[in-house]
């Protein structure tokens, strides 16, 4: 996840204070605290292996200028603002992961994201319940036939459309300027295997809405025994222990019902 850095707010930004303020106007309308809506066009989801061996990452949001697909791309990609050739590093969770963040939430993907979040008490913080879900074959890679494999023989999609992230709670809720820091507890849903997970979450005001930005990890020799994916089909990357970590997250923009 690229970290949100409030020094380099752009000017249209809403200050601290404005963070709370779109989180409880209108709370005391509906007797509770407030629900917030995907913005489908406008929110991607992602995954990333490491080592990504120049080509194993994907985005359900293509169109996104600043994405690139990897080595073994189709024909079609439009390059013409060129394409950094991406390299491993040694800190897997920092700043290389995504490879290939976006710096705006603008209105162009294509709608493979929905969920909410509602938050029972905005003011301290608790209370904060939530799902995404995502369409699991919108992931893309940039290689036809890499893509068709994947949700073919590794996802199902004909049998596992989407795939769920539940979040029961957040916790240790920081704000530090417009930006809000904390962990979501719930439960990522991939095929038919449920498994609870943490996930690092960063939100501030963008775009008339909110932006929260999370990840999570998952241990790549627990794909085949604990998700239950074909072994055969992920070959080597598993067979021979290449792969060691498979990262997901997505970039909401989220807007108050």
């Amino acid at each position: 996840m690229k970290p949100h850095t409030p020094s380099a707010a752009r000017s249209w930004r809403a200050p601290a204070a404005a963070l709370l303020y779109l989180l409880v106007a209108q709370s005391s309308a509906v007797g509770q605290g407030r629900r917030w809506t995907v913005d489908p066009k406008s929110s991607l989801a992602w995954w990333q292996v490491a080592p990504h061996l120049s080509h194993l990452w994907a985005s359900t949001c293509p169109e996104e200028p600043s994405w690139r697909p990897g080595e073994g791309r189709s024909a079609g990609w439009n390059l013409s603002s060129g394409l950094v050739r991406p390299r491993d590093g040694n800190d897997l969770d920092t700043i290389n992961v995504p490879l290939y963040p976006r710096w705006e939430a603008r209105a162009l993907c294509t709608e493979a994201v929905k969920g909410y979040v509602t938050v029972a008490d905005p003011v301290r913080w608790r209370g904060i319940r939530g799902e995404v879900t995502v369409r699991a074959e919108a992931l893309v890679t940039g290689g036809d036939d890499r893509d068709a494999f994947t949700r073919h023989a590794i996802l199902e999609t004909n049998r596992y459309p989407e795939i769920r992230f539940t979040v029961d709670s957040v916790v240790n809720v920081t704000q530090v300027g417009d930006t809000l820091r904390g962990t979501a507890m719930g439960v990522f849903k991939l095929r038919t295997v449920a498994k609870r997970v943490i996930a690092p979450v960063q939100a501030w005001p963008e775009g008339g809405g909110l932006r929260v930005l999370a990840k999570f990890r998952i241990e790549a020799d627990s794909l085949v025994p604990v998700y239950g994916l074909s072994k055969y089909a992920l070959g080597l990357g598993v067979g021979v222990k290449i792969w060691q970590v498979l990262f997901s997250g997505v970039d909401l923009l989220m807007r108050p019902e």
